[in-house]
């Protein structure tokens, strides 16, 4: 796996980062890209910015300047997983391999700046690498030309859930005998005026701009919005008889997949939690485990009062009391999203790397911030300090926009 986040800028500090349980949200005023944007007279002025990180470490300078913030994100995380997993591309047969990256929004600040560039000095001062550094199927593109894959190729794009689709289709694919080997994830470049500006408008966004490190706080009882952030993180899938074949380090076993439709809103999810309940079921059901099974969730937990309401209903439905804490429930659930904020469609893979870290290393990530869980919310949300515990099997929940529902479930790897 590969990761890069505000917490972290490679799997392992990101995982340190989610066990020691820092946050990664600050005030963003005067930051690029707001630098020039008079945002201190907007309603929000935090964000889950990455800061003292440099693609250059793994992407050529030239290559750089050609592609969207998002794509720097991706395409260093897929590096990453690609030099951690010890695979030689150039030994496999490139028909056999695939790549399944997803973004919510794609190039989003290629878009905002060639807007501007479009208005203020006309269609001639655009940079002939517009439409390449916005496509959100660019990190896709670029892996595989980087590494010579010829097979499966793609990306999800729906919302949240985008990373999450692309892991899931990533199994499916492999299961289904038309790859060996696919690189999955997702990434996301959005903390930008548009972005900010737009969900701020909506509501969505906390405004404890006094407070950045507590804003994001979900299951409290004061949660009032979720927190804008980027990230990325990839991962290299195989079959079981490929890493063996090659004598790979295998982290964990992805058992589960499912995924739903809310049918419900557009934004808001639906109240009760039902097409998340049925994702979580079904993910179950693809896995052929009992809700028992599951030791950890790691909740797609946002810090909206709708969202976060819904997807505990949806975890007891599907738990009953295997969930609630005083009728004996030894379920343990905490959301990450509590020290990254939201990534919005990296969100599935960055928690994937808190499910592996619980499995692997015997600890559950934290809910900072979570002092006073909303009425109703009895669960162990592991608030504010990790936890150890093994965890044979990790459950990851992303929603997004459109009602898309994805729950992914990953499990220890005995040989």
């Amino acid at each position: 796996m590969g990761c890069v986040t505000n917490i972290g800028t490679d799997a392992a500090s990101t995982w340190d980062s989610f066990v020691q349980g820092r946050s990664g949200i600050s005030r963003i005023v005067d930051e690029p890209p707001f630098d020039g944007w008079p945002i201190d007279n907007w309603s929000v002025h935090i964000g889950g910015l990455i800061r003292n990180w440099d693609p250059t470490s793994r992407i050529d300078k030239r290559e750089v300047k050609r592609l969207d913030r998002f794509a720097h994100l991706g395409i260093c995380a897929g590096i990453e997983a690609v030099e951690a997993s010890g695979i030689d591309f150039a030994k496999e047969d490139a028909t056999r391999c695939g790549v399944i990256i997803g973004s919510g929004v794609g190039g989003i600040q290629t878009i905002e700046s060639s807007v501007n560039v479009l208005g203020s000095k006309g269609p001639h001062r655009l940079t002939p690498f517009t439409v390449p550094r916005l496509m959100a199927n660019a990190i896709a593109g670029d892996l595989s030309i980087r590494f010579g894959i010829q097979g499966p190729s793609s990306s999800h794009t729906t919302a949240c859930a985008s990373s999450g689709h692309s892991i899931g289709d990533a199994m499916r694919t492999i299961k289904s005998g038309l790859a060996d080997v696919v690189l999955a994830g997702g990434s996301e470049g959005a903390v930008s005026p548009l972005c900010l500006g737009a969900f701020m408008t909506m509501k969505a966004l906390s405004t404890r701009n006094d407070d950045p490190e507590a804003a994001s706080r979900p299951f409290d009882r004061d949660r009032d919005g979720f927190v804008l952030s980027e990230g990325a993180a990839v991962f290299v899938l195989e079959s079981l008889e490929h890493a063996k074949a090659r004598g790979a380090q295998i982290l964990c076993e992805l058992v589960g997949y499912a995924s739903t439709s809310d049918a419900s809103h557009i934004t808001a999810p639906d109240p009760e939690g039902r097409g998340a309940g049925r994702a979580m079921k079904g993910a179950l059901a693809d896995a052929g485990l009992n809700p028992e099974d599951i030791g950890y969730i790691n909740a797609h937990g946002t810090s909206t009062p709708l969202g976060d309401a819904a997807e505990v209903a949806a975890v007891k439905s599907v738990f009953g009391d295997h969930a609630i804490k005083p009728n004996g429930g030894k379920l343990l659930m905490s959301s990450t999203k509590s020290m990254t904020g939201h990534c919005l469609g990296a969100s599935g893979g960055v928690e994937m790397v808190a499910c592996i870290g619980a499995i692997r290393h015997g600890v559950v990530p934290p809910t900072i911030n979570c002092d006073n869980p909303d009425d109703g919310f009895d669960m162990d949300f592991v608030p504010n300090v990790a936890r150890d515990a093994r965890i044979r099997y990790a459950m990851d929940n992303t929603f997004g926009f459109g009602g898309h529902n994805v729950t992914l479930i990953a499990g220890a790897f005995e040989d």
